[in-house]
């Protein structure tokens, strides 16, 4: 087992949040932070932010803390986000659409290469500059590119098929919005589930018992 093996998921989920941080901090042109002030903005202990960055090398000086620059970037390259993983997305429906249009890939590791739906209306349209393909040309387009990921916008009850397809073409990585338990069918995948529901339920909860 790798050191990286023994890291746990929370520290790991912690990680987007330090450099989006971090990238703010770094915007308003300051050099240095404490672990202290660093906790603060995380909403965690001081202690919380050692043992975090302790995983991965610690990075800060005694009696200095952290440069922001530099602990950006130790975080920018532990997430991997200049590794350009190809992606492909399925599903350019509203949140497909939302999707292709909203999020800027390239600063978040990923190149988004192509747009498949089934709806001969979403097909020939442009999202962010890339033409929906036919669903239909999933096989040949998987064929002749190499896809590191496939993000999932489609509703559960599509999801099957196509995962049966996209599996079959060695794509592993999945970021999905569709409620289907790809783990359960494929045991071997790297799977990010995104349940905007679930969020908007803890919400629900936390004003339910303010």
């Amino acid at each position: 087992m790798s050191k990286n093996d023994s890291i746990s998921m929370s520290v790991i989920r912690r990680l987007p949040r330090y450099y989006r941080f971090l990238s703010e901090l770094n915007d308003q042109n300051i050099d240095k932070i404490s672990s202290t002030k660093l906790a603060q903005i995380m909403n965690v202990t001081a202690s919380q932010v050692r043992q975090d960055l302790n995983c991965f090398g610690g990075f800060g000086q005694q009696g200095y803390g952290y440069s922001v620059s530099q602990l950006k970037e130790e975080i920018k390259n532990i997430l991997g986000l200049n590794n350009d993983y190809k992606a492909i997305l399925i599903g350019a429906g509203n949140l497909g659409k939302a999707v292709a249009m909203h999020m800027n890939f390239e600063k978040l590791g990923f190149e988004l290469i192509a747009c498949f739906d089934n709806n001969e209306q979403k097909v020939g349209s442009k999202l962010n500059g890339i033409t929906v393909k036919n669903e239909s040309e999933l096989d040949d387009f998987c064929n002749k590119n190499h896809i590191d990921t496939a993000f999932l916008c489609i509703p559960r009850v599509c999801v099957e098929n196509v995962l049966d397809k996209l599996y079959s073409h060695g794509i592993k990585n999945y970021w999905n919005f569709s409620h289907y338990d790809i783990n359960a069918r494929y045991n071997d995948t790297m799977v990010e589930n995104v349940h905007l529901s679930d969020s908007l339920m803890t919400l629900c909860y936390r004003m339910n018992n303010n």
